[in-house]
């Protein structure tokens, strides 16, 4: 398919195959047709590979339009392994009478279940017209044509007629953060969820929209498995589809793909394959994670973790996960240090400085990590302050100040108030809006979100953090030789897969997530330790 290098010319091929056999068209995508070359090649090799099972359209628009620019509309393409898993979970069911794609991309679901059940209706939803045309000429290839329809619509509005049968709801939910959605589509979150009496949060991504409105549309009987990001099952946006699934979606299990086996070509993040049967009571979910694609199979086994516990838990990510058993020798690190967070300031633009740009006293100015890339950057211990940015954190009681420094806060304060620092929800939370509050100096810094394993560094300049790195305070006094081997251990054994990856590849470790993180005894750090010292010592005449 090298002529097909722009998007009118992979129109031109879809209306070539046959896509205006696929009824539902709109003004768009005849606009689309209307301005298509012709008679730009022979089709009939392409028809063969479709036939086969390729998707030979989904793969040039995939060429055509990168990643980057796919992003903004969430287009991910699935791989044929995963679509067969849930198609394969869906026959278990028994055969649908009709399926839908909320976002039908290439038709890849559809095609795969028009193959399953012959007699089954295929409906797609797709907003981008360059998809559905796609879609319509991958199904007339296949001689779907009398029992398909593509609708050139956002999914949350589709006006999903009633059925008789069983309806099964298959695919791959858009990836889209919530700062590109609409506020229109917020609004009709919160509306539509408190249908339901549950929560909503506006910080939810699309994909979690699309689990609603298939709850909207489902009727008891009906089934339906989604691939997402994993997201969900941990941020507190997710609470909306943990419920979901423990309520009104009627949830049988979810599978998660782990992030090393890099089930999407484009895109780095942790996938979670749910499956629901709508109407059910559910008693208990089977949570499962594969370590590869091809052991998702046809999406059985999993643990099964009661209703009570699930509700229970705010996070299901550590539910999904057998943590194996320590090695001897070995304790979590939340045994032997607490992990915290640093201090949120509510407005860095205001707290956080240059030490040379600002007047103040300098013992309400702090140098602090304020930047991951910092620790980065710092190597195994963080020795020099010169460098860093300050915090710049006030007494709450500001007559603690002598004169002269109550003069010169006292002028600083009415600048940061005509820039809002009063107004922010962090400061109207603080006892004193003034008062950021930092934590003492932690003797181990680590970093916790990037596209590589944290950094752990030796804290010997005694800096303060801020919310972009953790801070591990020992429980109990540990000896500098000790901290120093923790440190070290963090650094070498500690990977990506023990955090949590997100689309877009960045890994996460939430504190208590660091803290079941498995480290050596102090005794064994100490030995290991003393070993090293003696190594280095220069041997005596």
């Amino acid at each position: 398919m090298n002529h097909v290098t722009d998007l009118p010319s992979l129109v031109s091929l879809a209306l070539d195959l046959g896509a205006e056999q696929i009824p539902g068209w709109s003004d768009k995508e005849k606009e689309l047709a209307n301005e298509a070359p012709t008679g730009r090649c022979d089709v009939s090799g392409i028809a063969d590979l479709i036939r086969a099972g390729s998707d030979p359209l989904g793969e040039a628009f995939c060429s055509i339009r990168d990643a980057e620019s796919r992003r903004p509309l969430g287009q991910t393409y699935t791989p044929t392994p995963i679509v067969n898993s849930m198609i394969k979970w869906a026959g278990q069911k028994g055969t649908p009478t009709r399926v839908v794609d909320p976002g039908v991309g290439s038709g890849r679901y559809l095609l795969a279940a028009g193959r399953e059940w012959p007699s089954t209706f295929l409906l797609g939803a797709d907003v981008d017209p360059i998809a559905t045309l796609m879609a319509r000429a991958n199904l007339a290839v296949n001689n779907m044509a009398s029992r398909a329809r593509i609708e050139l619509v956002d999914y949350r509005a589709l006006d999903l007629e009633p059925h008789d049968g069983m309806t099964a709801f298959i695919g791959n939910p858009p990836y889209v953060r919530h700062h590109q959605i609409h506020t229109k589509w917020k609004k009709w979150l919160t509306r539509q969820a408190s249908d339901f009496k549950l929560p909503a949060s506006q910080l939810a991504g699309l994909h979690v929209h699309f689990f609603l409105a298939t709850a909207k549309y489902a009727r008891p009987g009906d089934i339906g498995t989604f691939i997402t990001s994993a997201e969900w099952l941990d941020v507190n946006y997710g609470r909306l589809v943990r419920d979901l699934l423990l309520n009104q979606l009627g949830g049988d299990a979810v599978h998660v793909i782990d992030p090393s086996a890099s089930p999407f070509a484009d895109a780095t993040t942790t996938g979670a394959v749910s499956c629901f049967t709508v109407g059910s009571s559910v008693k208990s979910m089977r949570l499962r994670s594969v370590k590869a694609v091809k052991d998702l199979g046809s999406l059985k086994g999993g643990r099964a973790i009661s209703r009570e516990r699930l509700q229970e838990a705010t996070r299901w990510s550590p539910l999904v996960r057998v943590t194996p058993k320590l090695e001897e020798g070995l304790v979590e690190l939340g045994e032997l240090c607490r992990v915290h967070r640093g201090q949120v300031t509510g407005a860095n633009a205001v707290w956080v400085a240059d030490p040379s740009a600002v007047k103040l006293p300098n013992d309400v100015l702090y140098p602090s990590i304020t930047k991951a890339k910092e620790l980065f950057a710092a190597g195994e211990n963080l020795n020099d302050l010169s460098s860093l940015r300050v915090v710049i954190d006030l007494p709450s009681d500001l007559d603690e100040l002598d004169t002269a420094s109550r003069r010169k806060v006292e002028r600083f304060l009415r600048v940061a108030k005509k820039q809002g620092a009063d107004a922010t929800y962090i400061a109207k939370a603080r006892k004193a809006w003034w008062s950021v509050g930092l934590r003492a100096p932690a003797p181990i810094l680590a970093t916790y979100m990037a596209r590589r394993p944290p950094a752990f560094v030796r804290n010997d300049a005694e800096a303060r953090h801020i919310n972009i790195a953790h801070g591990l305070y020992p429980r109990d006094e540990l000896a500098p030789a000790a901290l120093d081997g923790l440190a070290h251990y963090l650094r070498t054994s500690v990977t990506l897969g023990q955090g949590r990856t997100y689309a877009g590849g960045l890994t996460k470790f939430e504190p208590r997530e660091m803290e079941r993180l498995p480290v050596p005894h102090p005794e064994v750090l100490l030995h290991h330790a003393a070993a090293d010292a003696a190594r280095l010592e220069p041997k005596r005449a």
